[in-house]
């Protein structure tokens, strides 16, 4: 029996909370909702959350990252709630991880918020591309946290099964299903491998995407925080089955499909994984193939739930990583989403105003989606520009770019160089500002 007198295989985890408010720290969200959705993190990942703590300091506390009284008063209420997992809003170095262990000890383990994130991309990676891009993530986030005293990793297939204690007091869900033993070596020969295996996947992708921008075919990506709506719209606006769930990080892997706009043109869709504040750096690189297909779109719909209190924080947190992934400069037309949650029109015309320039949409119910799908079909008109191009032999980079990112209408080649006419993306015309014929400069 456990702490509460379940079975330990029908009890759920109880979770404890700590959030800190740095005051030289420029957070996107307040301290209040950044708890918030912790709490919804947690809840996806499967805890129940039992209470919260917070405290306001200047800077960390090198140490324990906390003070040292707030610690005493977390390992009090830890125990006097039953928790199993104190969960910190920020990432935590793997010292102040090991103080904090040292000083709570008993049972309870210590779990920062990219450990929380990272356990739950392994719950929902369903691909072998994305078991392989958490596994790598979750591995680097390891290697810094090893110690004399723990050189066994528990691994579990496909993130599945129940928490486990191996991994240092993290309880992430391991990448296999034997418990292993690995020492740091092992642990860099295995990163090397995935990353390794994952650029055979990225150089997949991009053969993929060259083959795309041979057919001439536009595309679009969806981007916006975890649960504003992105998968329900792709499913509204295509014969997509893309899972949706009320939950963070529902769906991790993209989907692709082909959609057709009101003249009849056909363009690509790409659902992507969604954004949130802390995301952590090791996903980020590691889903960088994943990302490719966002800095390869034509177009970015930036989905935003409009219903959200915080919705403006969330959509500068979405711009936060398209500039960590050098896709800021990618024409983006904001989408506000869930106005069949709004109670007037007074609050959607307020959305508005907040949101220049966007449309709004109901992705549940299809309200809003043919003037959605025209505003698209005049937006990738407007990101191309017809431009008649010299380029010497030399540079042969542009001359490839050119045709793999443009739409080519004609090739001319002569002895110095080569006449390329057609339409170029807006953002790749700085490349080729030197070469463009007089007349045609845009």
């Amino acid at each position: 029996m456990s702490k509460n007198n379940q079975p330990a295989s029908l009890r759920v985890d109880r979770a404890l909370l700590v959030g800190v408010e740095i005051s030289d720290n420029k957070k996107i969200l307040s301290l209040d909702h950044s708890l918030a959705e912790l709490k919804r993190l947690a809840d996806t990942a499967g805890f129940e959350v039992v209470g919260e703590v917070t405290q306001k300091l200047d800077h960390p506390n090198p140490k324990t990252f906390i003070g040292s009284g707030k610690v005493n008063e977390v390992k009090s209420i830890a125990d006097e709630l039953m928790a199993d997992v104190i969960l910190f809003d920020d990432e935590l170095s793997p010292r102040h991880q090991r103080e904090l262990e040292e000083i709570i000890q008993k049972d309870i383990r210590v779990i920062d918020r990219t450990a929380l994130i990272l356990d739950i991309f392994a719950q929902h990676a369903k691909t072998r591309e994305g078991a392989l891009q958490v596994e790598l993530a979750q591995y680097e986030y390891r290697l810094p946290r090893l110690t004399r005293a723990w050189t066994h990793l528990v691994r579990q297939a496909g993130g599945g099964g129940g928490r486990t204690g191996g991994t240092a007091g993290v309880g992430l869900r391991g990448p296999g299903e034997t418990q292993l033993e690995v020492d740091r070596r092992d642990i860099r020969r295995r990163i090397s491998h995935l990353k390794a295996e994952l650029e055979k996947v990225r150089a997949h992708r991009q053969r993929h995407r060259t083959r795309r921008k041979e057919s001439r075919i536009p595309e679009v990506s969806l981007v916006g925080y975890t649960n504003a709506g992105k998968s329900t719209l792709l499913n509204q606006i295509s014969d997509a089955d893309v899972y949706v769930a009320n939950k963070l990080f529902a769906t991790l892997d993209p989907t692709t499909r082909r959609v057709s706009l009101a003249d009849g043109q056909q363009i690509l869709v790409t659902d992507t994984v969604g954004f949130i504040q802390k995301l952590p750096t090791t996903l980020v690189a590691a889903f960088r193939a994943t990302l490719e297909e966002i800095a390869e779109a034509d177009l970015l719909l930036h989905i935003v739930d409009v219903t959200h209190p915080h919705a403006l924080s969330q959509a500068e947190a979405v711009h936060k990583t398209l500039e960590d992934i050098e896709a800021d400069q990618i024409p983006s037309l904001p989408v506000l989403n869930k106005i069949d949650r709004l109670e007037d029109s007074e609050q959607a015309q307020a959305a508005l105003d907040t949101f220049p320039d966007a449309v709004a949409i109901s992705a549940l119910r299809g309200d809003g989606i043919d003037k959605l799908l025209l505003t698209v079909q005049d937006k990738l008109f407007e990101s191309y520009q017809f431009v008649i191009v010299e380029l010497p032999y030399s540079e042969g980079s542009l001359i490839s770019l050119f045709h793999e990112e443009g739409q080519v209408d004609s090739v001319k080649n002569e002895y110095e160089g080569v006449t390329i006419q057609g339409k170029l993306p807006i953002r790749y015309l700085t490349k080729y500002r030197k070469f463009i014929v007089d007349g045609f400069l845009p």
